[in-house]
């Protein structure tokens, strides 16, 4: 998932900042929404693609959509950055992958709460402030909540599965910034999300006689919509307007939206200690949020 810059969003010299036509943070919360659809209609394919099919699928979609849009030239790359866009990849790969691992076996919601533990982390080492390690504390009684030794509902492979995609998050922030440095526009964005689609091809390739399917292709390029190229679009245009602080308490209204749609779409409920637990990560990203900006 994309994630907002420390700088406030400035207008170019002499520009004349015009209202987007829709407010920014409902565009942030359709960027949510969109990626969180788009995970519950990955779900449903489960059964036909596996989660390791359809996870290619929706990054090898999304990286086709990139590569025809920046169209990147890596004989301008120099090494230094053509290994930070490696690495990016990888981490890119990583995370898609053994999300979609995790929510083949844990509900959505769940699963999206235990992530955001990368992304709470690599706040609280950047600012090193006392209290921030308070509010690690409780997320991690809240993801405490969520584990097997107190919710005996919850696959322990797959809050473990979730776990390996939050560290991958905490990797994937700082080399997104790095990328973004290194290579201009979108084109580092591009090449990463095409190594991240090799790292994931083995998992494709052992569905490939599924893939073939017309509605299954149709499906995957659905997600690849739904979880990358819709929300990469609406951010960037809420992020042209949306102080950084804003921005990142909407963003930790994730677990709640993927809670949500997981039970409009796949009736999945979520008992009262699982909610809780939910709620503790919730409310510790959104105390972080507010003691950095």
């Amino acid at each position: 998932m994309p994630v907002a810059s420390n700088q406030e969003p400035q207008a170019a010299p002499g520009a004349t900042r015009t209202q987007p036509v829709v407010p920014a943070p409902l565009l942030l919360l359709g960027s949510i929404v969109s990626v969180q659809v788009g995970a519950a209609v990955a779900k449903t394919i489960f059964p036909v693609a596996g989660s390791g099919g359809t996870v290619f699928m929706r990054v090898g979609f999304a990286a086709l959509v990139l590569l025809a849009w920046w169209r990147p030239n890596l004989g301008k790359f120099s090494p230094r950055a053509l290994g930070v866009v490696v690495a990016f990849g990888i981490a890119l790969g990583g995370m898609n992958g053994l999300f979609y691992a995790s929510i083949a076996r844990i509900p959505l919601g769940v699963a999206v709460a235990i992530e955001f533990l990368g992304p709470l982390t690599v706040a609280v080492i950047a600012s090193r402030k006392p209290r921030d390690y308070g509010w690690i504390a409780l997320a991690a009684l809240g993801v405490l909540t969520l584990t097997p030794l107190v919710s005996q509902r919850l696959d322990p492979i797959g809050v473990l599965l979730s776990l390996g995609a939050s560290a991958c998050w905490a990797a994937y922030i700082p080399l997104s910034a790095a990328t973004g440095r290194a290579v201009p526009g979108g084109s580092g964005l591009a090449v990463a999300m095409t190594i991240a689609a090799l790292v994931l091809l083995p998992f494709g390739w052992l569905n490939a006689g599924r893939l073939a399917h017309p509605v299954v292709l149709l499906s995957g390029a659905a997600v690849g919509l739904l979880s990358s190229v819709v929300p990469y679009s609406l951010e960037l245009e809420a992020l042209r307007w949306l102080p950084t602080r804003v921005f990142s308490i909407l963003l930790s209204l994730e677990p709640v939206t993927a809670a949500l749609v997981a039970f409009i779409i796949l009736g999945e409920r979520l008992s009262l200690l699982e909610l809780g637990g939910m709620g503790l990560i919730v409310a510790a990203s959104i105390g972080a949020t507010l003691d950095h900006y």
